[in-house]
């Protein structure tokens, strides 16, 4: 349930969003998980440590750490869904919820898996893998209800998101847009930008205006390609076991590489970092990574 205590919270981070992010030490990696797909939009495989170059502010990086499809070898993975439960669900929702377990049971390497479902009021809880059997039921009883508080319910996730260390993956699925939180957008997406999140997100968007469906296919656009993800808008219920398929293979196939940067300040400034793919051989290929990361903060004495 939404608290002074926690919108208050929520609110500190937005104001200080650099500094809420800042946690890695002068000699951590720096991890990015990179997505590199076909024209088909399939996945590319196979690649090495030796495709890849990363350049932070300019300046080329020595890579110390890659890995592909390996769970016991790649950092743990967090995965996230925000799942929308407001009133205006009420026709879409058991397909929702029926397509998200299958998602869940089939991404068993993930090392907890956390849910958010929001209306009116934002819930959140975190399972570990044997836990999966009362996160299947929590995420089968929820009716739909209420308002919806899509932008606390991300602020929501992201404070707890803090913590964890790996990959962090969030699963957004939603049929509208906003019309409730204490948080704007431009909150969530600064909030996002600061993190090292990847969102997926799911716009079922059928029931909006065409006005409407457009300022909300924008925002959710903004959301994953700020992370390096990737925003789907099904035009059926019929499609969702498909747009879940697609994020799953991809996540099984993304590249985990981590470097600890040349700039050793901690002065907590935006850090732009370009990922480039150097095999000439592929042509039409496409990467998805965030687009750079705030540095470590230590406040001068």
């Amino acid at each position: 349930m939404r608290t002074i205590s926690l919108l208050c919270l929520l609110m500190l981070a937005v104001v200080d969003v650099a500094a809420q992010q800042t946690f890695r030490t002068a000699v951590d990696l720096v991890h990015f998980g990179v997505s590199v797909l076909d024209k088909q939009g399939q996945p590319v495989t196979g690649l090495t440590a030796a495709d890849f170059e990363v350049i932070e502010n300019g300046k080329k990086q020595a890579l110390q750490f890659f890995t592909v499809g390996d769970p016991e070898a790649a950092p743990p993975l967090h995965l996230g869904l925000l799942l929308d439960t407001s009133g205006s669900m009420s026709d879409d929702l058991k397909d929702a919820r029926a397509s998200a377990v299958k998602f869940v049971n089939a991404l068993d390497q993930a090392s907890d898996f956390t849910l958010v479902d929001f209306d009116t009021e934002v819930r959140v809880a975190r399972f570990s893998a044997a836990d999966y059997p009362r996160l299947v039921e929590r995420i089968r009883m929820r009716k739909p209800d209420g308002w919806t508080a899509l932008y606390d319910a991300l602020g929501v996730y992201l404070n707890g998101a803090q913590g964890q260390d790996g990959q962090k993956i969030l699963v957004l699925y939603t049929d509208g847009g906003d019309t409730r939180s204490s948080l704007t957008f431009a909150d969530a997406l600064d909030l996002l930008k600061a993190s090292d999140v990847t969102v997926y997100a799911i716009g079922y968007l059928e029931h909006q205006s065409s006005s409407v469906r457009f300022q909300q296919r924008g925002e959710l656009e903004r959301f994953a390609t700020t992370t390096g993800g990737q925003a789907y808008f099904p035009v059926g219920s019929r499609d969702l076991d498909g747009v879940f398929d697609k994020i799953r293979k991809e996540i099984a196939a993304r590249y985990s590489l981590g470097y600890v940067s040349s700039d050793t300040r901690t002065d907590g400034a935006w850090r732009g970092v370009e990922i480039k793919l150097l095999r000439r051989d592929l042509k039409g290929v496409r990467l998805r990574t965030r687009a750079g990361y705030f540095a470590p903060f230590k406040e001068a004495r």
